[in-house]
């Protein structure tokens, strides 16, 4: 499949809002409507899946820019990169095979978006409608004209996104 027809769908919010947890939800309540997703998570400060004294990370020690680690069920690469890559670029390097592709910790991204907000941590919502917004997920309401959601609904919520940016294709 080729990314300019796989749909993306931003989940934002600003730290420890829920984001990670709406998409635990809405996952398994895109997969039961028949999607198969793609996730894709940002994190400025790195990460680490490779870890100290591991085969694959005496590959890497070695001199390997790619290592790719193969079981019968899943498949993880590691992969030296020389920047931060965009949205597009990852999504077309890696992602293949998938109904729709969920971002994570891209705040600033152009793509339709779903904030996660909890005005009893954070005083202001990171997005506007001008901001391609199309639904706030928050346990209050929002004087904004989008749909508003409660965190525990995610059936209704990947309803939308499949009324959205799936049923057309």
């Amino acid at each position: 499949m080729n990314r300019n027809i796989i749909p993306i769908v931003s989940i934002v919010g600003r730290s420890n809002s829920g984001k990670t947890t709406l998409i635990e939800r809405l996952i398994p309540a895109l997969n039961r409507l028949g999607y198969r997703i793609a996730t894709i998570k940002h994190n400025l400060h790195g990460f680490e899946i490779d870890h100290k004294g591991k085969d694959s990370w005496r590959h890497k020690q070695a001199g390997a820019q790619l290592t790719v680690i193969a079981s019968p069920g899943k498949v993880a690469l590691i992969e030296d990169t020389p920047r931060d890559y965009g949205i597009a670029e990852l999504c077309d390097r890696y992602v293949r095979d998938v109904d729709l592709i969920l971002l994570e910790g891209f705040k600033g991204n152009s793509y339709p978006k779903i904030e996660v907000y909890r005005p009893e941590i954070h005083s202001e919502m990171l997005c506007g409608k001008e901001d391609n917004l199309f639904a706030v997920v928050a346990d209050k309401d929002i004087p904004l004209n989008v749909p508003r959601f409660r965190k525990e609904d995610s059936n209704e919520i990947a309803g939308l996104i499949e009324e959205l940016f799936l049923k057309s294709r």
